[in-house]
């Protein structure tokens, strides 16, 4: 079974053989966990809304209808995101990141410091482009499915993906004292 694809895995659940969600599980854990993170920086909340996907897979078994597995199941982790955005958003803002130094040599905190200034350029963009920019630049996601999860099309998301890193530049630039 581990060698099956992961749209045949999907299919193998759809038709009721849950332990196949264990291959499935073990794909696509870490690159869901990793594009939380690089939203919330929170390793509970990331926790909590990687688990949920997985919740999710199961309870809408049914409606995995083929297609692309992976598009499938980012789009179900981005609903979960902008739900658990939402709710907060009600309740408190989004914490930058702490800078935290101790005692490092100047090499090592000029890194750190050069790290902190982009995600705080980062942390700058709406929630949209950030979510873009994770997906694409830090989680490796190619532009095709990129398109399909967020229903655009192709050359959109190039064109929308390119002018966020143009004005990341920009504003990195700018803001660099």
């Amino acid at each position: 079974m581990k060698q099956l694809s992961d749209e045949e895995l999907m299919q193998t659940v759809s038709e009721g053989n849950l332990d196949a969600m264990t291959y499935i599980f073990e794909r696509y854990n870490v690159r869901l966990y990793n594009f939380y993170y690089q939203m919330v920086k929170d390793v509970a909340i990331c926790e909590d809304l990687t688990q949920n996907v997985f919740l999710k897979v199961i309870k809408y078994k049914h409606s995995y209808k083929g297609g692309k597995f992976a598009s499938w199941i980012f789009k179900i982790a981005r609903n979960l995101f902008y739900d658990h955005y939402q709710e907060q958003k009600k309740t408190q803002a989004f914490e930058d990141i702490d800078d935290v130094t101790g005692e490092l040599d100047e090499e090592t905190i000029e890194k750190e410091e050069e790290v902190s200034h982009l995600m705080r350029v980062l942390n700058n963009l709406n929630e949209k482009d950030k979510e873009l920019i994770v997906m694409n630049r830090i989680n490796g996601i190619k532009y095709e499915q990129i398109a399909e999860i967020v229903g655009s099309n192709t050359t959109a998301v190039k064109t929308k993906i390119h002018r966020i890193v143009q004005k990341l530049r920009t504003n990195y630039f700018e803001t660099l004292a």
